[in-house]
């Protein structure tokens, strides 16, 4: 299965898993339309408080946040000195506005924010739970049966490439930046594909004689129970106020 290191007990993992699944969405949209920053500061802080409601491990929430981050590098580097506006710094020929440090800013805090949010909510649920919440709330049936299939074998293919990987390595490869190279490594997908579909329908067959329909059926019932409700409104509720700072704050901004 995937590498799941925040599924663990906390309150988080007591919600409901439809509710959370839709709060994520509700929550994720609703911060990627903010446009000031004392908004998307509440935003992140509401992330916080559900990490930490969540228990979120500190080691993997780190390397996740970093990954997200490490985008967003990129973008404080090029922004602030292409976005045309009040120039604040200046040297030589390269001059940094104003609107393009604010909107670095904004997209710093609201990607930082949505991804507390998913990794507290989502990230915290068990694959096969994830898509039979996501079968629960509508999705169609192919998109659930490929996620819930890619969750069981996705690691199977991972020890294939490296399976592979090791015995070209005892045959004298080492990787270069040549044509051989590339050959190699060419031919190395490709039989990572021809073994993955031998895999595919050896897997097919095994399950149609067991009498698979194309539909997982889960054990587990899903239901709403009044902490869910709870926990539903005191987020609707923080995402109100979210909501309107933001209204108070385009008002001033209009105002100026």
């Amino acid at each position: 299965m995937f590498d799941q290191p925040f599924v663990r007990d906390s309150f988080i993992r007591q919600i409901d898993p439809r509710m959370r699944v839709l709060l994520a969405v509700l929550l994720a949209v609703a911060l990627a339309l903010l446009r000031q920053v004392t908004a998307c500061c509440l935003g992140l802080g509401l992330g916080c408080v559900l990490l930490g409601l969540a228990r979120a491990p500190l080691r993997p929430l780190w390397r996740r946040l970093a990954a997200v981050n490490m985008f967003i590098l990129f973008l404080w580097l090029v922004t602030p000195w292409t976005t045309p506006g009040t120039v604040v710094w200046q040297w030589h020929f390269i001059q940094v506005s104003r609107e393009g440090l604010y909107l670095s800013l904004l997209v710093t805090l609201k990607s930082n924010a949505i991804a507390c949010v998913f990794l507290s909510l989502v990230a915290t649920l068990p694959a096969a739970t994830l898509g039979h919440a996501l079968e629960r709330l509508g999705c169609p049936d192919k998109l659930v049966f490929l996620f819930l299939f890619t969750g069981r074998y996705i690691h199977l293919l991972a020890a294939e490439w490296e399976d592979l990987v090791t015995a070209a390595r005892l045959r004298g490869f080492r990787p270069r930046t040549d044509l051989h190279t590339y050959r190699t490594v060419a031919s190395l997908l490709g039989l990572l594909l021809v073994r993955s579909h031998e895999r595919a329908q050896r897997t097919h067959e095994a399950m149609r004689l067991r009498g698979f329909s194309g539909r997982f059926h889960s054990l587990d019932s899903f239901y709403l129970r009044p902490v869910d409700i709870c926990f539903a409104l005191a987020t609707a509720s923080c995402l109100a106020c979210i909501l309107w700072t933001e209204a108070g704050g385009s008002i001033l901004w209009a105002d100026r």
